[in-house]
């Protein structure tokens, strides 16, 4: 059986969120900015799938990330192709929408969410469903947390 709970975001009423593994979807679009390069396939195909999600993308092309990067706290450690801010929190590579929306609903003490490198098994590369990785928060220090495992 699917257990299913509502989730509430700065008064907004979010879809129900399914403890059985299946994808979190946003019954209001949640506003994302995303700093990609103009070239990147697998970025695009990244916010293809959040917009599936109902997510709200702004999408900004830039050769160069690293000043966005800076101002956000991503660390050489924790890059991928391409970074995001949604609601004051960085959001770097390939994370999964679920994941997106429980950082949403917990606002813990972190700069942000990272899933480093390009998995290849994640949302925007060769899969919606993550597999083989790991999602990381971190801190504008440095500090890094298991948030989730795939």
């Amino acid at each position: 059986m699917v257990k299913r709970c509502f989730l509430l975001l700065a008064g907004t009423l979010l879809a129900p969120a399914l403890w059985a593994g299946e994808p979190a979807t946003a019954a209001e679009s949640v506003k994302m900015t995303v700093y990609k390069s103009p070239t990147c396939g697998c970025c695009a195909k990244w916010v293809e799938y959040l917009e599936e999600r109902n997510f709200d993308v702004s999408v900004v092309d830039q050769a160069n990330l690293q000043t966005v990067r800076g101002q956000l706290g991503v660390g050489p450690q924790l890059q991928s192709c391409h970074t995001a801010v949604v609601d004051g929190y960085a959001i770097e590579g390939h994370v999964p929408a679920e994941d997106i929306l429980r950082l949403l609903r917990e606002r813990p003490a972190v700069a942000g969410l990272a899933a480093p490198g390009m998995p290849p098994n994640s949302p925007g590369m060769m899969s919606v469903e993550p597999r083989g990785y790991d999602v990381l928060t971190f801190t504008r220090s440095g500090e890094t947390t298991k948030y989730a495992s795939y």
